[in-house]
């Protein structure tokens, strides 16, 4: 199957460890640039628009700021509505821009598209947080100047920015006069055919109410209301010029733009500096009243502390949280750079205060309309709650803090408890399409999974007492009243009409991402409200009297989770995505043309719904939050289903995929996908970085190192690792806070180093070995292949037992008049008894009822076993002996990986039993060779990581399986059969321990 074309495009900035920059000004790729340079402080976003505004083509800029949690909002409009539709569409507005600088030299205008630029430069540096630009600039006259502009949001201090504008006279003697405005006629975008931008609006939504400059603070300042929500915004800005021959100041009060002119005389060589600081406050944030001394008191402070010291503190701010959050790779400059880059611009989106939260977009553009998603708790959560664990609590406190209207929601949709908003602002559902919206409730377990992740990993028991369980509580209360307990499927409890992640396909019942996590958090309920009734009665008894919480209503929960319904495919061995999806026909990606991607904007809803297609991780994503509920086997049976079927039309994807590729052992899969998580905005992958960033992808690039290369999970609070490095890196290094305490984590080629540099002591978990961290005392864990085991088939392998089948099933097809050759028999080897008679009856003619298959297999089987009743240890092909007394000698575990439901009873024939301390069962497969689940049941039954094994087989079946598996592969015959083995003998007799040993380091 041809899967969705990819290949990464070039880079569009210079590869610089801690800073991006661009050394060129182009308009076509300006607005790009706009997304890429924003800066921010969680409160208010700035674009990397140019002070002097733009003055290049046509349809390549957007002039954006933005305040978190500030919106306006206007009615939907259906042309065919229905009960329950949400009525309002809440947008994050683009303010008042308070940026503007207008410079003119001897009344000349400054703009890159006017005059001669010499030289250009812009950089963004991500250890000050400090945004640069130098220009070297002639005017149309000649007048040559160099211009010199710091602009920064400060991440101390909430309501502020600052610029600082330094020109300097290369050439001549004249007058520089700089105009500092703010406008507050903002023209909102249009409305776009692509959903991802927004609604757009035709009217402004902030409307001038005054405008005003306050002598004694040197304030000039604005005053508008949003048309709908009525916030009232008060914008401010105060100045400070530095010029040695003095200076002229006037000002420009009427209508939405207000100015300050200083003129100031120059003589070359010299500089003039402006330094500007601006504020935003809002009503929806403090009592009205307070608006204008709180933009006083935040100025002078500014004033006070001049551009430098901002910057220092800046400085200090991003000292702390590198040292942290920073992420080092060696031997690759570009990811180097995209992964920082990531970390930074979510750190410059994040609401810090407990009743915002992070946009799709961040504060980086009006994509999505700043709306707030899943994404906080899947995706920007654990990055936070690793590194800045108390901006965790904030982004969940917010769910808290909205807990009133996910209750309503509920009550709309005709169900208890609490329903959180697919997208929202303020906690109002926002979504106008409900197949992609409203029906992914999957959200609300989403958000339970989120504290329950942020309660492990911090032990921050107090939050959930107090605010967490009545979330986890009210949204559990809306499962066990949305399921039901469904006599069709024997009583499991199943949950209809949902959508899960994957936004192609739509409106199904048991969505299996879904039901897994309800079940995960219907369990964590139930043992959250134990915990409050043993050890916070206090908070139990609240929650009692204010939610009407009872011991029986918990213990429903429990009953819900037992007997949750989990779509399973038995002739696949695989998770069905939900109830119908298999039953469809699969995408034709062979005749998909590039450019119909992505699909929901080229293909009607319906006509993607009726196939077998993904715009995302589904189930795949189930596999990495819940990992320790599904073997590996199955793990990588999943993946190997569904990835061909995605086609990562959501920039959420590629990092889930690059996260399990890493864990099935496929290092080169996971890298692809984490390069093109990792840069999708640097490198304008998905060529809409111009409408701004994607966070969640951000924060996923952040988990393919930690979660993927890292390995990193939490079981039961206790942080596992399982580490390895992609062949492109010489190394990697990440921190994880956890429980308060700081652990460091590097990993070469030799070993993966653990040091706890904060804390007292930490008990983690390296693969199976349990470490014990002390105080800056790293422990270093050998990361070298090694041989532990070694696992046979028996067949070919250890014995010939072949003949026996082959002469059984002969014996069969003879007495049911079905021709049978040697040919086809050597199709048997390594496939399960059911699956050989299905082989044997092709091109039969017969179509047998599954009991009489069943009584066919059971003849076969018992002539097979009185004919190995004649086995004797005499029987054991030569060198077999002696190699297994080899690997015992050397403390070389050793396992039996055979289809055969016979093999104990053969091995004790053989008097082999003795070498082997594990046998699989090949009973308790899903699916037999070449699918790798026995290899790595053996491995499994041994206690040894499947990368320390060889398997060693007679059929390529066999060899698929131990490769699938994650081992080396030892082949007994010839090449033109297994030619994919990573080691082929003609016989047991030419393996030797030595040769064993030397493969697994290759």
């Amino acid at each position: 199957m041809k899967m969705k074309p990819y290949e990464h495009p070039a880079a569009l900035y210079p590869y610089r460890d801690w800073s991006l920059g661009e050394d060129a000004y182009e308009d076509e790729h300006n607005q790009r640039s706009e997304s890429v340079f924003a800066l921010g402080n969680g409160y208010i976003g700035m674009r990397g628009n140019f002070e002097e505004g733009y003055h290049g083509l046509a349809g390549t800029s957007v002039a954006g700021n933005y305040l978190n949690g500030f919106f306006d909002s206007e009615p939907i409009v259906y042309p065919e509505g229905a009960y329950g539709y949400p009525e309002r569409n809440q947008a994050m507005l683009n303010v008042t821009d308070a940026r503007i600088i207008e410079l003119s030299i001897e009344g000349h205008a400054f703009h890159l598209n006017s005059g001669t630029v010499h030289r250009y430069g812009r950089w963004l540096d991500m250890r000050s947080g400090i945004l640069h630009r130098e220009v070297e600039w002639e005017s149309p006259a000649g007048h040559r100047v160099l211009l010199q502009i710091r602009r920064m949001v400060s991440l101390k201090h909430k309501h502020l920015a600052a610029t600082h504008y330094s020109v300097t006279a290369l050439n001549f003697d004249g007058t520089l006069t700089f105009s500092s405005a703010m406008d507050g006629d903002i023209v909102r975008q249009e409305a776009s055919g692509d959903p991802r931008l927004g609604s757009g609006s035709r009217e402004p939504s902030l409307l001038l109410e005054g405008t005003g400059y306050d002598e004694a603070a040197g304030m000039l300042w604005m005053k508008q209301r949003t048309r709908h929500t009525q916030f009232a915004l008060l914008t401010a800005m105060s100045h400070k010029l530095q010029a040695e021959s003095g200076h002229e100041v006037s000002r420009h009060l009427t209508g939405p733009r207000i100015s300050v002119c200083y003129t100031a005389e120059v003589l070359s060589g010299q500089s003039v500096s402006l330094s500007k600081y601006i504020s935003y406050h809002t009503s929806k944030d403090y009592d009205e009243e307070e608006l204008h001394s709180r933009s006083m008191a935040v100025l002078e402070m500014a004033a006070d502390c001049g551009f430098d010291g901002l910057a220092a503190e800046q400085q200090a701010y991003l000292d702390v949280f590198w040292s942290h959050t920073d992420v080092e790779i060696t031997g690759d400059p570009a990811l180097q750079q995209g992964i920082r880059f990531n970390a930074f611009q979510l750190l410059q989106s994040v609401g810090r205060d407990g009743v915002t939260n992070i946009g799709a977009k961040g504060l980086t553009g009006e994509g999505y309309e700043g709306h707030y998603f899943w994404d906080t708790e899947m995706y920007m959560l654990p990055f936070f709650t690793y590194t800045q664990p108390e901006v965790s609590r904030a982004l969940l406190e917010f769910r808290y803090a909205t807990l009133g209207k996910a209750r309503e929601r509920a009550a709309v949709m005709s169900q208890t408890g609490a329903l959180y908003p697919w997208r929202t602002i303020d906690g109002a559902e926002n979504s106008a399409y409900f197949p992609a919206g409203t029906a992914q409730a999957h959200i609300n377990a989403d958000i339970a999974y989120g504290i329950k992740q942020y309660v492990q990993a911090t032990g921050d028991v107090e939050f959930l007492a107090a605010k967490g369980a009545e979330v986890l509580f009210e949204t559990s209360r809306f499962w066990a009243d949305l399921g039901h307990y469904n006599p069709a499927r024997g009583g499991a409890f199943c949950i209809d009409a949902v959508t899960g992640p994957d936004e192609y396909t739509a409106i199904v019942n048991n969505n299996a991402y879904t039901n897994l996590m309800v079940r995960d958090q219907l369990l964590y309920a139930f043992e959250t409200a134990d915990l409050l009734r043993r050890e916070y009665p206090g908070d139990y008894e609240r929650l009692e009297r204010s939610i009407g919480l009872s011991t029986q209503e918990a213990e429903g929960w429990l009953e819900a989770a037992e007997k949750m319904y989990i779509p399973f495919d038995r002739a696949l061995g695989i998770y069905a995505q939900d109830d119908t999806f298999l039953s469809k026909r699969k995408w034709d990606f062979e005749r998909t043309p590039a450019d119909k991607y992505p699909l929901l904007l080229n293909y009607h809803p319906l006509v993607i719904y009726r196939h077998q297609v993904l715009k995302q991780a589904d189930l795949v994503m189930a596999l990495f939050l819940l990992g320790d509920q599904f073997s590996l086997a199955d793990k990588i049976r999943n993946y190997q289903y569904y990835e061909p079927l995605t086609t990562h039309d959501s920039s959420l994807s590629p990092c889930i995929h690059s996260i399990v590729s890493a864990e099935i052992g496929d290092l080169a899969g996971a890298y692809a996908y984490f390069d093109r998580t990792v840069r999708m905005d640097l490198d304008d992958i998905n060529r809409n970085a111009k409408d701004g960033l994607h966070m969640a992808a951000m924060a996923g690039s952040w988990m393919s190192i930690v979660n993927g290369f890292g390995g990193m999970r939490q079981y039961d609070g206790v942080l596992c690792f399982h580490p390895a490095l992609p062949e492109q890196w010489q190394s990697y290094r990440f921190k994880i806070t956890s429980r308060g305490q700081l652990l460091d984590v590097y990993v070469d080629r030799e070993a993966a180093v653990y040091t706890l540099l904060e804390g007292e002591g930490l008990t983690i978990r390296h693969l199976e070995q349990t470490l014990q961290l002390s105080p800056r005392e790293p422990v270093t864990v050998s990361l070298a292949r090694r041989l532990e085991a070694v696992i046979f088939d028996l067949d070919g392998v250890i014995t010939d037992t072949a003949e026996y089948h082959y002469l059984a099933w002969l014996a069969l097809a003879d007495g049911l008049g079905v021709p049978f050759s040697r040919e086809k028999n050597e199709r048997l080897k390594g496939v399960s008894r059911m699956e050989s008679l299905d082989i044997v009856l092709e091109d039969s003619g017969l179509s047998l009822p599954e009991a009489e298959k069943q009584r066919l297999a059971e003849q076969k089987n018992d002539h097979y076993r009185e004919m190995i009743g004649r086995i004797t240890p005499e029987d054991l092909l030569p060198g077999i002996p002696e190699l297994l007394d080899s690997l015992r000698e050397r403390g070389i575990l050793l396992g039996l990986a055979s289809a055969s439901l016979n093999a104990p009873q053969i091995l004790e024939r053989l008097g082999a039993a003795r070498w082997f301390q594990a046998i699989a069962d090949p009973a308790g497969l899903r699916k037999g060779k070449p699918d790798p689940e026995i290899f790595l049941q053996a491995a499994e039954l041994l206690g040894v990581t499947p990368g320390h094994c060889i398997g060693v087989e007679d059929a390529a079946a066999g060899i698929a399986a131990i490769k699938a598996a994650g081992m080396k592969a030892v082949g007994i015959g010839s090449a033109a059969q297994l030619g994919t083995a990573d080691l082929l003998v003609p016989g047991p007799s030419g393996l030797s321990v030595e040769k064993l040993m030397e493969l697994i380091q290759l």
